[in-house]
């Protein structure tokens, strides 16, 4: 098991979660709310991206108003999805040639990566929150929040 202790790692790991939650990681399922949001639409798509698009627009009640913005964060979910599977390709394809050194480099790219991927995806997320009313953005916030506490936990076994 892993344990951050630092303040500052900290502060990144849960970017990353965050990262990992928000850009739809095929390693992560979606769950309560959504799941069952998704399952009241058409059958969710192979894609665990489109999957997770399609269970928070359902979950979040994107009016038409909004669809424009929303098209806007979708986007950028699907790019930041692509960039990690892109990520995650690179990464095994030297994985057994990698060193302990190589590992830890590769580690922090993906973090930083992360980190990237977040910055992108908080304006596009903000502009659509901002268009939001208060019963859209109380499900936002509930959504978000849940999720990642959801994520510290199961990091803190």
């Amino acid at each position: 098991m892993f344990l951050i202790t630092h303040p500052v790692a900290r502060r990144v790991a849960m970017a990353t979660l965050f990262a990992t939650i928000v850009s739809a990681s095929p390693f992560l399922s979606v769950s309560g709310d959504l799941a069952q949001a998704a399952a009241k639409t058409k059958p969710a798509p192979a894609d665990p991206v489109e999957a997770r698009i399609k269970a928070l627009h359902s979950s979040l009640h994107i009016t038409a108003a909004q669809e424009t913005l929303w098209n806007n964060f979708a986007q950028v979910m699907r790019e930041n999805a692509k960039a990690m599977a892109d990520h995650r390709k690179e990464a095994a394809q030297s994985a057994k040639s990698r060193s302990a050194v190589d590992e830890l480099k590769s580690y922090a790219a993906v973090i930083d990566a992360h980190a990237d991927e977040i910055r992108k995806l908080v304006p596009a997320f903000q502009a659509l929150y901002d268009s939001m009313s208060d019963a859209q953005k109380k499900t936002a916030d509930v959504v978000f929040r849940s999720r990642t506490s959801a994520a510290e936990h199961r990091h803190k076994k």
